[in-house]
């Protein structure tokens, strides 16, 4: 399928690089959360709060078969930092487009991330060792996922944009 797809830490730039990308190529972005929300009703705090990290993570499984089965293109799909985390959601995006992952350090995420308040897996007394510990985890999932790797460290949004649809383009 003809889409772009974001995977990466949370902060890693997925939103504001995936809103640049779809611009340039005249495509249509969607956030996956954000989708969340809006088909439940409610924040995905409240989720979490509610009904459990597994039942979110069953939702973003749902939202990725649904996203297949309306044949949707020409989208830039900007991901939940743990949708990647599922070998089955790994396979759902595969198939629903080329999957780019978006890689930043801890210090760039932690840099990025300090202070919102909106995000429940850093709710706790060393946000820093919680981002350590998520990306030692969860980095060897994005790369086995990704059809190629932007390391955004060091790049501003709209040059990761550029690298995005090059590497999309020769892809």
């Amino acid at each position: 399928m003809e889409n772009i797809i974001l995977t990466g830490y949370m902060g890693s730039g997925k939103t504001t690089v995936g809103r640049n990308v779809a611009k340039l190529k005249d495509y249509t972005f969607v956030d996956t959360d954000e989708m969340i929300v809006e088909q439940h009703h409610r924040s995905i705090n409240e989720i979490f709060a509610t009904d459990g990290e597994q039942a979110f993570r069953d939702m973003e499984t749902a939202l990725l078969r649904q996203l297949i089965d309306e044949k949707r293109e020409h989208l830039v799909i900007s991901t939940g930092g743990g949708m990647p985390m599922r070998a089955e959601n790994r396979q759902l995006l595969s198939e629903l487009g080329k999957v780019v992952y978006l890689k930043a350090g801890p210090k760039t995420i932690y840099n990025r991330i300090k202070g919102d308040t909106s995000r429940p897996l850093l709710k706790c007394e060393n946000p820093m060792r919680r981002i350590e510990e998520m990306i030692a985890q969860r980095a060897p999932l994005y790369e086995e996922g990704a059809l190629f790797i932007i390391n955004v460290d060091e790049l501003r949004q709209s040059e990761a944009a550029l690298k995005i649809i090059e590497n999309c383009d020769e892809h």
